[in-house]
């Protein structure tokens, strides 16, 4: 079974150097290690402390509307906090919302893990995650995006309709992506997305992160031991 999930891991690789044009080498920490990012309270952290002490994996989100964005973080929060604490992983969603808007969106997907905002997207720019949507003849679409766009944007309005506060909750051009740093500055992995249905598939960011577990995301989550 390990054989089977290594595979998919280095064709993804070399697809992503090839394609998105931000092999690891050429993604510098440095310029937003000390950009503030914010929690539930509104209270303001450096950027570098989510990587710092250990190796982490930080998920950049679209906005929190957006229905592939909610469908991978429901997937997301189907990952036990034992075997990232078991493997000393980090996992970080981050947004680009206002902080209020944080405690609403893990109630909606059951997210545990740590969670940030950039509301003035600043670490997006500098990192040079795209804005505006690219879509492919090749490009495979998120296997964790289960609605399809019509029914997707139909839920997304009717969350924003139902929030507490009326607004779109990010840019809805900003794409987002994936990184694997730490500990220190370091930049194993990083993959910025093209469009909303291009998200990392969770396991192979898993087995990138060096977690020894791969997840069956059911309806009931399965740890399967690799």
């Amino acid at each position: 079974m390990a054989d089977d999930v290594k595979l998919p891991i280095t064709r993804q690789i070399q697809k992503e150097s090839r394609e998105s044009g931000v092999p690891p080498a050429d993604v510098h920490l440095q310029a937003v290690e000390e950009c503030c990012i914010y929690d539930r309270h509104g209270m303001s952290i450096p950027f570098k402390s989510l990587y710092q002490n250990r190796k982490s994996i930080i998920i950049f989100v679209r906005n929190f509307l957006c229905y592939s964005c909610k469908e991978y973080v429901d997937d997301l929060s189907k990952i036990p906090k034992k075997v990232l604490e078991d493997a000393e992983v980090g996992l970080v969603v981050i947004g680009q919302s206002a902080h209020y808007h944080i405690v609403p969106f893990c109630s909606q997907t059951g997210y545990p893990h740590d969670i940030y905002v950039d509301p003035e997207r600043i670490i997006y720019q500098k990192l040079g995650m795209k804005r505006e949507e690219k879509f492919t003849v090749s490009a495979q679409p998120s296997p964790h995006v289960k609605s399809g766009v019509f029914m997707g944007q139909m839920k997304s309005i009717w969350r924003a309709m139902t929030s507490p506060v009326f607004d779109f909750q990010g840019d809805l051009h900003q794409q987002g992506g994936a990184i694997i740093a730490g500990p220190g500055s370091q930049v194993h992995f990083c993959h910025f997305d093209m469009n909303r249905l291009d998200h990392m598939p969770i396991n192979w960011l898993l087995q990138l992160a060096g977690v020894q577990h791969i997840v069956n995301f059911s309806a009931k989550a399965k740890v399967i031991h690799v």
